[in-house]
């Protein structure tokens, strides 16, 4: 597949799971929401809950559910600092890194609580 073949599968894997989010009782805060650090797929609320959620389409979930490294992971995390820094009435909310996972013909399976973060390493910022 072409680059922006890649590009737009990757754009309606998001789309996907927006909506997934949505019926979930999510609200879309930001999308391909990006800073020099890192990038995050999706930001969303419902309540007092803010999770940055990546996106990973692949021909099967459990294959997509698996994709996310070490490296995109503190990525992730270095961007949601950011988005943290950069919304302060978000500051008490509680925050979690979830991942979508989704593959052709297939609802996207939402895996909550992807990964956790060292406590130490944003300690200002990112608060699970």
């Amino acid at each position: 597949m072409s680059r922006r073949g890649h590009e737009r599968a990757g754009r309606l894997a998001e789309t996907a799971a927006a909506w997934m989010l949505r019926l979930k009782g999510f609200r879309i805060l930001a999308r391909r929401y990006a800073t020099p650090v890192g990038e995050i797929d999706l930001v969303a609320t419902r309540g007092s809950l803010v999770i940055f959620v990546e996106v990973k389409q692949r021909a099967l979930l459990d294959m997509a559910a698996a994709a996310t490294s070490a490296r995109q992971r503190r990525r992730i995390e270095r961007a949601a600092a950011t988005f943290l820094q950069r919304h302060p009435q978000l500051r008490h909310a509680s925050c979690r890194f979830d991942v979508v996972a989704v593959a052709p013909a297939r609802w996207p399976l939402h895996v909550v609580d992807a990964w956790r973060i060292e406590t130490n390493r944003y300690p200002d910022a990112v608060r699970g």
